[in-house]
């Protein structure tokens, strides 16, 4: 099993960063320009250790090539001076520019719409409302909800919920993930929310989705590294301003988590509405079946039944589309048995058949049924409903 280095050469490239800063302000030029060509040699294996990512991290690398090419000509030290009087250097601008490039790589584009997701009626009303709210010419006196929260158990749709929003709005659509934020950028995660904000605004309308919020906000304790700590501030600023009174400006913030008891009371605070996304009920399962199967003939399935059995299961969204994706497969298998064989022809041959299929029947979901099993327990629901009960609204 291949050993991952990324952490701790994240650990000594920071390390190094500050031991270059340091050397800068003594005036240790030499020191300084060792310490940046080690910044550049450990970004370069960075870039090996994290291939999604090398990009990012060469660039880095050749920018400390240069930092160190200016320090040997003696073109630096003036620079330096200048940092440390607090103003911006040309160094700041483009580091700047590095992490707003990084946030626009986040910018996903967004199909969905409300009709894609099958159930949570009452939900939806309310993101709609916000969503409608937000957009139209109103009286100061009414402003929309500064961020929503949407928290339940996992597969329960949250995700499709902000793509929705994104899509029905025609918004630019910011898909953050905690990984995204945490670990790849040398403890800088504060200056990556700053970006990401500032590339939101720049391009409003825009929707800051922010999955597995939990990650990034958990409560706060003695444990809490300073990184940690700066970096939760720099994201609570940024919630509490997302939408700048007196002007157009419209970044709405939606959050995901599956652990809202796990989140810093700060945080809760700057998400005023807080919805909670249930397990689908009878009728939205069967709307969640019927567009899963969407193509194909279901006329012999008896969609109360199944809905019943998953329900009965504790079954989500994400459980009752990978039923589907079961019962359809095995109609496949039965139709096309010796499907796998023809895996030995090119491309365009392929292209030329047709998949056989018939009506998917009961017997299907039947055998489906055995294969997917639900991770949550009646204990967890009532974990939920009580949290919802106590913080929703």
């Amino acid at each position: 099993m291949p050993v991952d280095l990324s952490g701790p050469l994240l650990n000594e490239f920071e390390k190094t960063k500050k031991e270059f800063d340091r050397a800068l302000s003594q005036n240790d030029l030499e020191t300084a320009r060792k310490k940046a060509l080690k910044c550049a040699s450990l970004l370069r294996e960075l870039a090996k250790h994290v291939p999604y990512n090398s990009e990012f991290y060469l660039k880095k690398a050749k920018k400390w090539e240069k930092v160190a090419e200016q320090i040997e000509k003696g073109e630096y030290g003036k620079k330096a001076v200048v940092s440390a009087e607090g103003k911006r250097t040309q160094q700041d601008e483009d580091e700047e520019d590095q992490f707003k490039e990084y946030a626009r790589n986040l910018i996903a584009k967004s199909n969905v719409t409300w009709g894609d997701i099958g159930g949570l009626d009452e939900v939806k009303v309310l993101m709609m409302e916000t969503i409608v709210i937000s957009a139209l010419q109103r009286p100061k006196a009414i402003q929309p909800w500064k961020g929503i929260l949407l928290f339940g158990p996992p597969g329960t749709g949250k995700t499709l919920l902000a793509s929705a929003a994104a899509g029905s709005l025609n918004a630019t659509f910011f898909n953050v993930k905690a990984s995204n934020v945490l670990s790849k950028y040398f403890g800088e995660s504060s200056k990556i929310i700053t970006a990401i904000y500032d590339v939101a605004r720049k391009n409003a309308p825009s929707i800051v989705f922010i999955d597995e919020i939990d990650a990034l906000t958990t409560k706060r304790s003695n444990d809490t590294s300073e990184a940690s700590r700066r970096m939760l501030s720099t994201l609570l600023t940024e919630l509490e301003g997302f939408y700048d009174k007196g002007s157009d400006v419209l970044v709405l913030t939606l959050a995901a988590t599956n652990t809202p008891w796990d989140l810093d009371e700060a945080v809760l605070s700057r998400f005023p509405k807080r919805i909670y996304v249930p397990l689908p009920d009878k009728k939205a399962t069967r709307e969640i079946i019927k567009i899963n199967t969407k193509g194909l003939d279901i006329s012999k399935l008896d969609l109360d039944a199944i809905a019943e059995e998953s329900v009965r299961r504790l079954y989500s969204g994400r459980d009752i589309r990978n039923l589907c994706q079961e019962a359809i497969w095995n109609m496949i298998r039965e139709e096309n048995r010796d499907l796998y064989k023809l895996a030995n022809l090119p491309f365009h041959e392929l292209n030329k058949r047709s998949l056989r299929t018939r009506p998917l029947e009961m017997r299907d979901f039947e055998e489906a049924f055995k294969k997917i099993k639900s991770p949550l327990t009646r204990r967890d629901i009532e974990r939920y409903e009580k949290w919802a009960e106590e913080f929703g609204g």
